[in-house]
């Protein structure tokens, strides 16, 4: 049996973890925001008022994240292919993204109970989740920014 199987079979683990860690965190701050939302809505029907569909925004920011989890992902497969893995790479930018969709997912959670209720503050919430976006921007920037010293 050969000693280099098991680093073979486990040699995408960091490409996978960059993606998959920024989507599950995606996924988890959608669901947040997007229950959310449903409720704001409910509570507009009940009361016969007009449900807000800008709230729909506050529900979709965090799928951004899994863009940035696929970008870092796509420039480590050229490192990938050197024989470079880089596992904790993958596994730490994809926390640190994923991180900041759940977070931006619960922000957005407050910000359309809150635009629900009052109609209002579009803009201040836009804002806040804009913020909390940058954490993962950043992340992914200097991540590439690793990445392109590793591959020199």
């Amino acid at each position: 049996m050969e000693t280099t199987g098991i680093l073979v079979q486990f040699k995408d683990l960091g490409l996978a973890a960059a993606l998959a860690l920024s989507a599950v965190g995606s996924a988890i701050g959608t669901g947040i925001a997007g229950m959310s939302a449903v409720g704001a809505w409910k509570k507009a029907f009940i009361q016969n008022k007009t449900a807000s569909f800008m709230l729909v925004v506050f529900v979709g920011a965090p799928l951004t994240q899994t863009i940035y989890g696929m970008i870092v992902m796509n420039r480590m497969v050229e490192l990938a292919l050197k024989g470079s893995y880089l596992w904790g790479v993958g596994v730490f930018c994809g926390l640190a993204i994923g991180f900041s969709a759940v977070m931006q997912g619960k922000a957005g959670a407050v910000a359309a109970d809150a635009m629900g209720e009052t109609g209002k503050g579009f803009g201040n919430y836009i804002v806040v989740l804009g913020v909390i976006e940058t954490v993962a921007l950043f992340v992914m920037a200097f991540a590439m920014g690793l990445l392109g010293k590793l591959a020199g």
